[in-house]
């Protein structure tokens, strides 16, 4: 059942077509995944009359961070780990398939922006590599591979290194993705000002504690400027998934075909938000089928009609509040 899932997965070619496939797929989880079935059966859901994509319970983030989510009895292969704080418990992504992650982000990549084979990457994401199990590292590792130019590597403190190559393929007309977190993007431009014409610059997200939390506007403005590009692009991505949304500016985020948000109310968990209207953002992510593909996060948002949307915070307080009634034992 899963193997013929995973086959219809990345080739949704319609709205229709992705709802189709979304229900087969929360049937298979209902099923499948223990916890998951659990969390249904608290809220007396009868799996057989959810008939349309709003009326799929979606499983509290924090689920990740105290149960083992998984819908396969195939071995483990990877465990992803969440950053976390000091004192917090991390989230843990089991993975049964990496082949499917892999998948799923070299065709989210290449709609987006191209061939990987075109560009010449930089990764400076010194937090995520100063630890274990960072998803966007593995995926960054690969398609560093799958870029196959000798240039394209990860910076961890050679800042000069890193400013001197990527100065040299932008004037030499190379395609380059420099992507980074946004502190370390912010002590690059500090020490070295740029007028990148073949660049794109992407961030993350995230101070991680080493600088003062800024709003996008304000954030993008300074990268901006530093770099002397036009737009900063985004990537919205999390250890609990298998799929990314990309911004190619102004902080609006498209997502792969196998990928949708939905908003709810952030008062009722359970009530889904016209487009239009900010809540808190619930994502469907068909690749992570051996999992969980219906996760309720702690991001806010809001979803426009054309099926983009913008992040606009997080719950101060997202391990209580909503979730308190809806943990299981």
């Amino acid at each position: 059942m899963a193997s013929m899932l995973t086959a219809k997965i990345f080739n949704i070619s319609s709205k229709s077509n992705f709802k189709k496939v979304a229900l087969d797929v929360f049937r298979f989880q209902a099923k499948n995944n223990a916890v998951y079935a659990q969390f249904l059966k608290h809220l007396h859901v009868s799996v057989e009359k959810v008939q349309q994509l709003e009326e799929i319970p979606f499983l509290p983030i924090q689920f990740f961070k105290s149960h083992k989510v998984v819908a396969s009895k195939k071995k483990i292969q990877e465990v992803f780990l969440s950053s976390g704080t000091t004192g917090n418990k991390t989230s843990k992504h089991y993975v049964v398939e990496p082949a499917l992650y892999q998948k799923s982000y070299t065709k989210g990549f290449e709609s987006f922006f191209g061939s990987v084979k075109d560009f010449a990457i930089l990764a400076l994401l010194p937090n995520y590599l100063e630890r274990k199990g960072s998803s966007l590292v593995y995926m960054m590792q690969d398609l560093i591979h799958q870029s196959q130019n000798t240039a394209s590597g990860f910076f961890l403190n050679n800042e000069a290194e890193l400013a001197k190559k990527l100065q040299k393929l932008d004037k030499n007309g190379q395609k380059t993705l420099l992507i980074g977190v946004s502190y370390a993007l912010l002590d690059l431009i500090e020490k070295q000002k740029f007028d990148l014409k073949n660049t794109i610059v992407m961030e993350t997200g995230g101070m991680k504690g080493r600088r003062k939390e800024m709003i996008r506007e304000e954030l993008h403005t300074v990268l901006c400027n530093g770099f002397g590009v036009e737009k900063i692009y985004s990537e919205y991505g999390m250890t609990e998934l298998l799929s990314q949304a990309y911004s190619k500016g102004d902080g609006l985020f498209t997502t792969p075909p196998w990928m949708k948000i939905l908003i709810r109310d952030t008062e009722d968990a359970l009530t889904i938000q016209p487009n239009g209207t900010s809540g808190a953002i619930n994502v469907i992510d068909l690749a992570n089928i051996n999992s969980c593909s219906f996760i309720a996060t702690d991001d806010l948002g809001k979803l426009y009609q054309n099926n983009t949307f913008e992040i606009l915070g997080r719950f101060d307080h997202a391990d209580i509040r909503g979730c308190n009634l809806l943990l299981i034992k």
